[in-house]
């Protein structure tokens, strides 16, 4: 097991303190990111990134095609419906 490390910071005035280049590295922690703080027992303290959620993540990521046309999508099922229907009563 690898040899706990320590780092120190300091509070500022206004509750602040700036998290170790090496742990925000090891997290993947960057700016305007979340991290949760958990209080253990014997004033233990835990940080680790907030999860995303879904409504932070929509478009995080480019789509791969431009998005489908969906009044055209309507029309075609729309068409495909009408005749199949038309196919079934020709029967």
């Amino acid at each position: 097991m690898a040899e706990d490390k320590e780092y120190i910071a300091t509070v500022t005035s206004k509750g602040q303190v700036t998290i170790p280049i090496e742990i925000r590295e090891l997290l993947g922690i960057s700016a305007q990111d979340k991290i949760v703080f958990r209080l253990g027992k014997g004033h233990k303290i835990e940080i680790e990134p907030l999860p995303m959620t879904l409504e932070e993540a929509f478009g995080s990521v480019s789509p791969l095609n431009m998005p489908e046309n969906f009044d055209e999508i309507h029309r075609i099922a729309r068409e495909e419906r009408e005749d199949k229907w038309i196919r079934k009563l020709s029967q």
